[in-house]
């Protein structure tokens, strides 16, 4: 079961009231379904500071599970890309307890849709934002991508499922310190609600970007200029439905059109 917090707002004194629509973004931002952002006000339960560095801690132990635990092959790699998963969510839930589920909701057909469009706008950036910056700075390939294919039809398959839990992994990377974030900035800054959206979605893609340095070579333009501007687009995915699924849809789509594209040149230069 998700738990799916009311669309609320703190004021002074620690009282709750319902937003307003000077609080939200407009509808091209935000979808008016009467839901908010989890845990940055209070709602549905307060995680103190303390709690929000322990829930940090967690995502990048998990981060760090991730990239140091040997991947010789696809197969072995579901392992430290499961671990990247469970880790941060396990510490969610006990600092949270049964509302660690706040950030996931339940899946409809709109919500398919717009996996689809987050997905492809995403690519839209990526391209129009890396062949920019490869006019000016040299770029890394991603090998995961470019190698796809090559090892077999097991490996293949291990890809696919192991890059998918993969990506929800990232999805949970960014979101929880999104999240933490909005509450450091709206809660204990006293920012506005839109101002901490902001904040927290710029800061939340430049970690995100620096997460990818060693994906891509230590390439600096690359991992923010490139990544951490394509990430706009995924955690925009998050801030308009306020549910995780619907980012991580749109970041395995996103991923594995590439991947598809790199197993289909593959067998076809094998087959030639």
């Amino acid at each position: 079961m998700t738990t799916e917090p009311t669309a609320a707002a703190t004021i002074p004194g620690g009282r709750i009231r319902p937003l307003t629509e000077k609080d939200r973004f407009g509808r091209l931002i935000e979808r008016r379904d009467g839901r908010d952002f989890p845990f940055y006000n209070g709602e549905p339960v307060e995680l103190s500071v303390g709690k929000w560095i322990i829930v940090w801690v967690s995502v990048a132990i998990g981060f760090l599970a991730l990239i140091f635990i040997p991947q010789p092959n696809d197969v072995v790699a579901i392992l430290p890309r499961a671990l990247f998963v469970i880790i941060p969510l396990a510490v969610l839930a006990l600092v949270a307890g049964r509302h660690w589920t706040a950030i996931f909701r339940r899946v409809r057909l709109v919500d398919v849709g717009n996996m689809f469009f987050f997905a492809a706008l995403n690519i839209a950036l990526t391209f129009i934002i890396g062949a920019l910056v490869a006019l000016v700075f040299p770029v890394a390939p991603n090998t995961v991508i470019t190698d796809a294919g090559s090892a077999g039809v097991a490996e293949t398959v291990a890809l696919y499922v192991g890059s998918g839990i993969q990506l929800i992994g990232e999805e949970v990377f960014v979101v929880l310190p999104f999240l933490a974030l909005m509450y450091f900035l709206f809660a204990k800054a006293g920012v506005s609600r839109k101002t901490a959206v902001v904040l927290a979605w710029i800061i939340s893609a430049l970690w995100f970007g620096a997460a990818h340095l060693p994906t891509y070579d230590w390439n600096w333009a690359q991992a923010f200029l490139i990544i951490g501007s394509a990430r706009i687009a995924l955690t925009l995915a998050f801030i308009r439905t306020k549910n995780l699924w619907v980012s991580a849809g749109a970041h395995i789509i996103n991923d594995w059109v590439f991947i598809t594209i790199s197993v289909i040149t593959t067998a076809a230069v094998a087959a030639s």
